[in-house]
């Protein structure tokens, strides 16, 4: 189900969303880490916190692998474009000879 909904949008719309999310877990993650230096938690605060910021450690690493992914896909079809436009422009100016 997520593959069919991510082939419906542009690579390039994808790359912009990943960023966003990336950037949101980015401020959620210097927002629990000045909590944990700054607030005088309890024992069980402090583990919760750390949890969280775990959590987003890990989701962080995702988003920057499948960024990655993304990013050279998008590399890839941009090979394409420009291989097709050359074979476009290859037979018109030999077409026109």
């Amino acid at each position: 189900m997520a593959r069919k909904k991510r082939e419906k949008i542009s690579v390039a719309k994808e790359i912009d969303g990943i960023e966003e999310r990336l950037e949101s877990c980015r401020n959620s993650l210097e927002e629990v880490d000045y909590r944990l230096r700054k607030d005088e938690l309890t024992e069980e605060g402090r583990k919760s916190l750390e949890k969280e910021k775990n959590s987003l450690t890990n989701k962080m690493s995702r988003y920057e692998k499948e960024l990655k992914s993304l990013r050279h896909e998008n590399r890839k079809n941009a090979m394409v474009s420009f291989a097709l436009f050359f074979l476009v422009v290859l037979i018109y100016y030999c077409w026109t000879m």
